[in-house]
């Protein structure tokens, strides 16, 4: 492309983005427009003359606006396309155009700005000073664990005897709000079940059935929070009208020898103990190592301050809302409700995603300044072990990896791998002990 490299500046808005302007001579132009006639000669129809042997003033009248659009749009895809192979230009979004289109005798003029991964050069990511975690579970983790199995177990049970509600009672009841005397349709509910001090209701609702005895009928006033998510009730005074309609109590079971009947694979406590022991640090490992991870990148970002591309940052979001709403939707929500929910959560999840794409980029260019690389056996190999966790046929799911283009995400993450495996080696790491740090709850 030496022939134009001379009609070509290129300015650095940032470090990732740029600014390249073109300024094509008008014998070029012309010879793009003259090009565009004679195909559009080929196929225009105007009544009194035949394909091919259009005059071109005639096709001027009728086609003048179409040939000089095309004519941009070719020279802008051809001068912009060759500009960034010739320079080696790395631009990871589409270009924002801005020209005036073609005047006759006239340069052509125009320009493209684009968003570019900004070129790294990492430091200080060998001998990191960093802390990890010993795998150590107590009995006070343990005793947590189980009570938690036995709380799985648990039954509801009728209360008989003649008492009002108390703190921790399951209450089921009808309910209905009424604000300045009218009823409110969206505070009205038949059957609902209420855990007595989990604060699942307006702060004070609960407060007010305590005493309360299956059967009874109350009216009484609830001031809703300010800050409460519908705007038409925040800070306002509704009234409601309750009745009790049944008071149950959980019952839990005993962990003890008949405890361990309701499991198949446990012969004794001692059994059912030592699994979930052996669970627990399993558990624990896993959260070692995401945090010792997490560590990790924070000291190479620390050490590394760089600007990254909005493009990469808006993905990243985009990646985190989409796992959001899934989630959500998995755990029962209206899929609607969960879009519209992490949708909301845009802005919140900028830091991180700011983070995330800066961990990505720097871990990359390490891995390139080492010259770590991932092979064709080492893609393959993980590709089977992900097949097997997901009891799929390994050719079915590489298969569909390359058709969706995610062979490149399994080589990525696999490069990634590599790369915080040699910072780890040549990091210093001091062990430490916390015998009561958190482990989180099951299914959590």
């Amino acid at each position: 492309m030496s022939d134009i490299s001379a009609a070509v500046k290129i300015e650095d808005i940032s470090s990732v983005k740029k600014k390249l302007s073109f300024d094509i001579a008008w014998a070029d132009v012309k010879n793009e427009l003259d090009a565009v006639y004679r195909q559009v000669s080929k196929t225009a129809k105007i009544r009194g003359f035949r394909p091919g042997r259009i005059p071109r003033g005639i096709l001027e009248m009728h086609y003048r606006g179409q040939a000089e659009e095309e004519t941009a749009s070719k020279l802008i895809n051809r001068y912009y396309w060759e500009t960034l192979q010739e320079k080696q230009i790395p631009a990871v979004t589409r270009p924002e155009i801005e020209q005036k289109g073609i005047e006759m005798e006239k340069d052509f003029v125009f320009s493209a700005t684009v968003e570019v991964e900004p070129i790294i050069e990492p430091k200080d990511y060998l001998g990191l000073e960093l802390e990890r975690e010993e795998p150590v579970v107590t009995e006070e983790d343990l005793e947590t664990r189980m009570e938690e199995i036995r709380q799985q177990f648990a039954t509801m049970e009728e209360v008989h005897e003649d008492r009002g509600v108390l703190p921790g009672d399951f209450v089921t009841l009808d309910f209905e709000g009424f604000f300045a005397g009218e009823p409110l349709k969206e505070l009205k509910s038949e059957n609902y079940l209420l855990e007595i001090g989990s604060k699942a209701f307006v702060p004070g609702f609960e407060d007010e059935l305590i005493g309360m005895k299956k059967g009874e009928t109350d009216s009484f006033p609830v001031k809703f929070p300010e800050t409460y998510h519908a705007s038409h009730l925040a800070g306002k005074d509704v009234d409601f009208t309750v009745s009790i309609k049944g008071i149950r109590i959980k019952k839990l079971p005993e962990i003890d020898d008949q405890f361990i009947k309701n499991f198949e694979r446990y012969e004794s406590l001692d059994a059912l103990r030592t699994d979930v022991r052996n669970n627990l640090e399993e558990e624990k490992k896993r959260k070692i190592a995401a945090d010792f991870e997490r560590q990790l990148s924070e000291k190479l970002l620390a050490n590394n301050d760089f600007e990254v591309p909005t493009s990469y940052v808006e993905r990243q979001i985009y990646y985190m809302m989409a796992d959001t709403q899934q989630r959500m939707a998995a755990g029962g929500m209206d899929p609607k409700r969960a879009a519209d929910f992490s949708f909301k959560l845009h802005d919140q999840f900028r830091e991180e995603a700011i983070k995330i794409v800066k961990t990505t980029l720097l871990l990359k260019n390490i891995a390139r300044k080492e010259a770590l690389t991932v092979g064709e056996d080492e893609v393959e190999k993980e590709i089977r072990e992900i097949a097997a966790q997901r009891a799929q046929d390994y050719g079915t799911l590489k298969k569909s990896l390359e058709n969706d283009d995610l062979i490149e995400n399994v080589r990525s993450k696999l490069l990634s791998r590599k790369t915080y495996e040699l910072l780890e080696e040549k990091a210093t790491i001091t062990s430490i002990r916390k015998e009561n740090s958190k482990i989180p709850e099951k299914g959590k």
